[in-house]
């Protein structure tokens, strides 16, 4: 098994291009990039090398070290835990919310024809005139935040009649088996605990909910 401190130089190694080629590094160098001293540095390169992790070629004021075959597998071997720590493997996010009342003015915005063309070309439907509006508690609003790493939707605005409407962002999703989208005006400071949401049929209506209930929204992620 590999000493976490031997993986550190390890990578620290791959990084200054030792996969591709010999690097010339001084153990001065290297303790410097590890932030040790060079004797700490100088035995984590022997250690290194005698579970032939590396190779190295010795000069006076240096070393040609160069990564081997086994040393880029015990760094794969990393990367794949951090992948599957980290990487999307698909599944949903689930943001519970309450029902409330909005302003009034969602039915106004999604009436009009260049919002509602690019609703249909990007979700696939158009939208009603109208939008449900939830309020997420305090525990869910880290998991709205996970949803501004993934890819929106840019609704462009538009002007007509001697307005300008702004661009909208619009995100994917579900609420039982209706597809939905999450819309967030681009000139508005919304906030953070309010999901405004756009669906082809009155939500209240085909949820059968009303102020005070609770609905769930589903975001899938790949």
């Amino acid at each position: 098994m590999v000493l976490a401190e031997d993986r550190d130089c390890l990578r620290a190694i791959a990084l200054m291009g030792g996969i591709r080629e010999p690097v010339f590094i001084s153990s001065q160098t290297l303790g410097e990039v590890l932030e040790t001293s060079p004797q700490t540095a100088s035995r984590r390169l022997k250690s290194l090398e005698g579970q032939r992790l590396i190779t190295r070629a010795i000069n006076p004021d240096g070393q040609h070290i160069t990564v081997t075959k086994d040393g880029e597998d015990e760094l794969r071997r990393e990367y794949e835990e951090y992948c599957r720590l980290f990487g999307h493997v698909g599944g949903h996010y689930s943001l519970p919310g309450t029902v409330i009342s909005g302003l009034g003015e969602g039915r106004y915005y999604m009436s009009l024809e260049p919002y509602k063309k690019q609703f249909l070309r990007h979700l696939g439907f158009e939208p009603y005139p109208g939008t449900l509006n939830l309020r997420l508690s305090g525990t869910d609003i880290p998991t709205r935040k996970k949803l501004d790493a993934l890819t929106w939707v840019v609704i462009h605005g538009f002007s007509a009649d001697g307005r300008t409407f702004g661009a909208v962002r619009c995100l994917p999703c579900r609420i039982n088996d209706i597809p939905c989208g999450i819309v967030v005006p681009g000139r508005s400071h919304y906030p953070e605990d309010i999901v405004e949401v756009i669906a082809p049929v009155g939500l209240r209506d085909a949820l059968g909910v009303k102020e005070g209930d609770r609905a769930v929204i589903e975001v899938a992620y790949d």
